[in-house]
């Protein structure tokens, strides 16, 4: 059964239609990527269903619910969570603070006692830092826990950031060009972890330009084309379809790519 699906949404500006028709449905555990040429509504996509630009038409389902149109914050605290193609770390917090920020929708303490400094907030408070040591831990970045997150290098801050998601303890986790900027290594540690998170159950929505990468890690890859779906399938059938190489490639290189 899904526990996302976006059916027939669609987005304009001005005149311009960035999103246009586009469904799809993931599953617990599944791992989909979104790919496409630059251009081609995917972070567009991802900011529609993540509740920051509201669909002009078509729906948003999460875990049956109609969340289309749902603030940020009301669809964390549904499940879904989100990283975003720049880096949005918290420079001068610690690696561990960063990801104890993520949190806070798990918190039980409320205001009053915050104000007051009750002992129940020293008690959560430990039970925040605990648990984000154990997702460090498992980014593996536990030996770093406490360094400023500006002098992290570039690959760390990318896992971090995924850490700091999985924090809200989601069901959907959306991933906007997770490796982007990462060396080989880096790469190869970003697989690793988006293959762990899926592993947990948690369904991986991907947007990524390192196709190597999408082709390694996908269960199924939907290719946008200037807002409009493409085509849909395994990585295999995403990788032959004529209308893909040439959407990448151009016709011409279409033409190459089939006869090698």
């Amino acid at each position: 059964m899904s526990i996302l699906k976006a059916a027939d949404v669609g987005i304009s500006f001005g005149g311009v239609k960035a999103v246009d028709g586009v469904s799809f449905s993931v599953s617990p555990g599944q791992i989909l990527s979104i790919i496409g040429p630059n251009g081609a509504g995917k972070t567009t996509l991802f900011n529609i269903v993540s509740g920051v630009y509201t669909a002009g038409r078509g729906t948003i389902h999460l875990a049956g619910e109609d969340v289309t149109g749902m603030a940020p914050h009301r669809l964390a605290a549904r499940g879904l969570s989100r990283t975003f193609q720049n880096l949005q770390i918290f420079q001068r917090m610690t690696a561990c603070e960063n990801v104890m920020v993520g949190r806070h929708l798990r918190e039980k303490c409320s205001l009053f006692p915050a104000l007051f400094r009750l002992p129940s907030v020293t008690h959560q408070n430990r039970e925040t830092r605990a648990a984000a040591l154990d997702l460090l831990a498992y980014v593996g970045l536990k030996d770093v826990a406490d360094v400023p997150a500006g002098s992290l290098p570039y690959g760390a801050c990318k896992r971090l950031e995924i850490a700091r998601a999985l924090a809200a303890e989601p069901r959907v986790l959306l991933l906007d060009e997770p490796a982007a900027g990462c060396n080989a290594v880096e790469t190869e540690e970003i697989d690793h972890l988006i293959r762990q998170v899926a592993d947990r159950g948690v369904a991986v929505v991907l947007v990524e330009h390192d196709m190597k990468l999408v082709m390694k890690i996908s269960d199924r890859i939907l290719v946008l084309d200037r807002g409009r779906p493409l085509a849909e399938g395994t990585p295999r059938e995403v990788r032959d379809d004529p209308k893909v190489l040439e959407a990448y490639l151009g016709q011409h290189g279409a033409r190459e790519a089939a006869r090698a």
